[in-house]
């Protein structure tokens, strides 16, 4: 049986969604007839209508607008921004609106609401493109962040973010999306807090998310010929963080390095290293150590591209230092 690939386990998992509850709806920027930049909503138009997969004009901040609105009227809809990069135009309707009406509200409205979308740094598409915006909306209260690395928990986040009573902000990986995977049968769903124990080790814990966890799996296998035994972590949920699991894992290994692809100053990595020194300090061996981008925007050009993300042999060099104290 072939593989799913990981843009088409998206579109499963809207189209059974939207099949199963006549109050979801999607609305973006060419997600009708061109059926979306990435093909994650190709067909959905023809089979249930523009007035449930509607396209919109280049006017972020009115579409996503009107998604909250949609949602406080009982509507569950999808909003794709085309790149998540796109939708700093919409943070005022995120943060203000999306983020805090169920409480500003007194509890009268719930905004079930995905925004979801590519974004990461793809293979020469530019700073504007290359956006990494989970650190962006990271401080804002009322919502949940979660990023998918594979075509099986893509599907399973994706029916849970829809069918949740919160804004979900879903982050997909532009160089992802043709990665595939035969998926479970039936109607699963993935839980929106809860981090993936990728691979069980008793040396090192590794926290990653998104492309990087693939970064980790290849220096994994090198790691594994220096017999040094890494824990993987895919974290899914950054926020909340799935503390429980990361910290079981650092009472076992005493040792964690945090791999990202967002920027290192105010990116998630700086949160997560903040919360493991609070609350699991006493577990350490020695200092937790991030793996993280460049502080600088995406060069256009490829070879400086590569170099201002992590990469599988800064892994493993780090890895080794630590396991022989150096770090």
């Amino acid at each position: 049986m072939a593989g799913t690939l990981l843009f088409n386990a998206l579109r499963e998992a809207i189209d059974e969604e939207m099949a199963n509850d006549p109050h979801v709806c999607v609305m973006g920027e060419d997600v009708g007839q061109y059926g979306g930049s990435y093909k994650v909503t190709k067909d959905l138009y023809e089979k249930y209508g523009e007035l449930r997969v509607l396209d919109t004009p280049i006017a972020e901040n009115s579409f996503t607008g009107m998604a909250v609105g949609a949602a406080m009227t009982g509507l569950r809809p999808i909003v794709e921004g085309m790149n998540m990069g796109f939708l700093l135009l919409a943070f005022n309707q995120i943060s203000n609106n999306m983020g805090m009406l169920r409480y500003t509200s007194g509890g009268n409205f719930i905004i079930p609401t995905v925004v979801r979308g590519p974004g990461g740094v793809g293979r020469q598409l530019g700073a504007e493109h290359s956006q990494r915006l989970e650190a962006y909306f990271h401080a804002v209260p009322g919502i949940k962040i979660v990023a998918c690395s594979t075509p099986t928990n893509a599907k399973g986040l994706m029916k849970a973010a829809i069918r949740d009573n919160n804004p979900v902000l879903f982050f997909e990986h532009v160089l992802l999306y043709n990665l595939t995977e035969e998926l479970p049968e039936g109607d699963y769903i993935c839980a929106l807090d809860q981090a993936d124990l990728v691979r069980e080790g008793k040396d090192i814990t590794i926290l990653t998310y998104s492309r990087m966890r693939h970064h980790c799996m290849k220096a994994i296998e090198q790691l594994e010929k220096k017999n040094i035994d890494v824990e993987l972590i895919d974290l899914i949920s950054l926020k909340p963080f799935d503390m429980e699991t990361i910290s079981r894992s650092i009472q076992k290994t005493h040792r964690v390095i945090i791999v990202e692809e967002c920027m290192k100053t105010g990116g998630i990595g700086a949160e997560l290293i903040a919360l493991i020194s609070e609350t699991c300090f006493d577990y350490l061996d020695c200092r937790p150590i991030r793996l993280s981008s460049q502080d600088i925007p995406t060069p256009y050009n490829g070879k400086l591209e590569n170099l201002t993300i992590i990469q599988p042999h800064q892994i493993i060099e780090t890895a080794e230092k630590m396991i022989n104290s150096e770090v």
